[in-house]
């Protein structure tokens, strides 16, 4: 395994408390010549430390650990960086959406099913490594549907996504609402007449002003603010 990936290659760390569930996964991953496993973790607080000194691009996070848990970890993880982090892609099963949930809201940036075929893994680690691509497993934007009611519930997240969407322009509210409905920058693009490097401009716009790491941030922003319905 190499420790020095080049510049092309997406350093990818596994955490999970399953041996058998890390070594399937770093099999399959470095198996791709564009992917490199550079570490690993079988605990929460094990992962916040070893990603203290290690650099990677994208975190395949297992949300239920014993001790530190994967929401836990994820917000430490990310805390540490600074703004800088990796991307954290949560292994989750749609028994456990309240719980998955509140690891988006700690700075995840997708889901992924843990019996996801082969192919859909990969392509979730190399869309949210790309950060503009539309948001990869589509167990995501279901996932979110599914767990709308608890996103739309009062709080106070609700009334401060309401007044970050309503600082958007109205050119950054019709992107925004568009993202939010799953659609990629080429498709937005062709949905308003606008070039590709127009539509990059805007969701750079949107998600500086939103304060949103990612597009799937940003989505969970426009459920909480009743932008778009499941």
């Amino acid at each position: 395994m190499s420790t020095l990936p080049s510049t092309a290659t997406i350093r990818v760390a596994l955490v999970d408390d399953q041996q058998l569930v890390r070594s399937g996964f770093s099999m399959l991953i470095n198996s791709q010549p564009d992917l490199d496993v550079v570490c690993q973790a079988g605990t929460g607080t094990e992962a916040v430390s070893v990603l203290a000194s290690t650099v990677a691009d994208v975190v395949l996070m297992d949300v239920r650990m014993p001790g530190m848990d994967g929401i836990e970890a994820t917000r430490r993880i990310l805390a540490q960086a600074q703004g800088s982090g990796p991307r954290i892609i949560v292994l989750t099963t749609f028994d456990l959406d309240e719980y998955a949930l509140a690891a988006i809201q700690a700075g995840a940036s997708g889901f992924l099913l843990k019996d996801a075929p082969p192919e859909e893994l990969l392509e979730a680690v190399r869309t949210v490594h790309r950060g503009d691509a539309v948001i990869a497993p589509s167990t995501t934007r279901r996932l979110l549907e599914h767990v709308a009611p608890l996103l739309r519930a009062p709080s106070g997240a609700n009334e401060r996504a309401k007044s970050l969407v309503g600082s958007l322009t109205a050119r950054e509210r019709e992107v925004f609402t568009l993202i939010a409905q799953g659609r990629s920058n080429t498709e937005i693009a062709s949905d308003l007449f606008l070039s590709e490097a127009t539509v990059k401009t805007h969701v750079g716009h949107i998600l500086a002003k939103l304060g949103a790491r990612d597009r799937v941030q940003a989505v969970v922003l426009a459920y909480e603010a009743g932008v778009v319905q499941p």
